[in-house]
């Protein structure tokens, strides 16, 4: 990332970030390092958070399930433990399921409100009193489907509505602590989230190309873009946004 106007906000700041493996995450830890702050980034690949600590000296990475018992603590610990502080965490981890309701099961249910909900709950918990010390921010990370209907991915889409609930909750919750919560919606992004899902590849680039062609600005996002939106959100200096969920989608919210 460029030299901006950021960079200055967030030298000698502690952020942790989920997901950190690829995609949105990768780029979110690499444009936080890139702004001076000193990164934790988690996913549960040890070579793909290799290849994002790569990106900058200032990311240290962790390997762990955010699902596990003890992982929460585990993962503050580990940031508190290295840099003694605790400014931002970025409840990025997750995985794109499409299941028709036909095809719905009672353990892939709860598998994905235990990814996006429970363990985004117990890591801002176990964050809590470190967030408190300096009056820092939570930026989760929903789904333009988090409040747009989508056929075939409602249990997705109900857990990134949950998600997006429990932002504007934590905001009312926490505001008198100093600590602002927002969340991030963000689009169709190039990722690697649909092969993740276990669809094959012609499969993906059918649904690729189909959302692309139903984004008024004609194209997926980029990781890089949504990144950069996640500084902002988080950036210290933004000092009066709360409870907010920013829609980035290339206006597919509005078709």
């Amino acid at each position: 990332m460029t030299s901006s106007p950021l960079t200055s906000q967030f030298t000698g700041r502690v952020v942790i970030v989920t997901g950190a493996g690829s995609g949105i995450g990768r780029a979110t830890a690499i444009a936080f390092a890139a702004a001076g702050a000193r990164v934790l980034g988690v996913g549960r690949r040890q070579d793909a958070l290799d290849k994002t600590a790569q990106e900058h000296p200032g990311i240290a990475v962790l390997a762990a399930d955010i699902r596990a018992a003890h992982a929460p603590e585990a993962i503050i610990d580990t940031a508190i433990d290295r840099w003694g502080r605790l400014d931002v965490l970025v409840n990025n981890a997750g995985a794109t399921t499409l299941m028709p309701l036909a095809d719905a099961s009672a353990g892939r249910i709860l598998h994905l409100f235990e990814l996006h909900v429970v363990a985004p709950s117990l890591l801002a918990r176990a964050a809590l009193p470190h967030l408190r010390q300096t009056r820092g921010s939570i930026v989760n990370i929903s789904s333009t489907y988090g409040h747009r209907p989508v056929p075939g991915a409602a249990h997705y889409a109900a857990s990134k509505a949950a998600l997006e609930q429990l932002t504007r909750c934590w905001a009312l919750e926490l505001a008198t602590e100093g600590i602002r919560v927002n969340a991030l919606a963000p689009g169709p992004t190039e990722s690697q989230a649909l092969t993740a899902a276990g669809l094959p590849q012609p499969v993906v680039d059918q649904i690729k190309q189909h959302e692309a062609s139903r984004i008024p600005l004609g194209r997926r996002g980029e990781p890089d873009e949504v990144a950069a939106w996640v500084l902002r959100l988080a950036d210290p200096a933004t000092t009066w946004l709360t409870g907010q969920i920013l829609t980035l989608d290339g206006g597919l919210e509005l078709t």
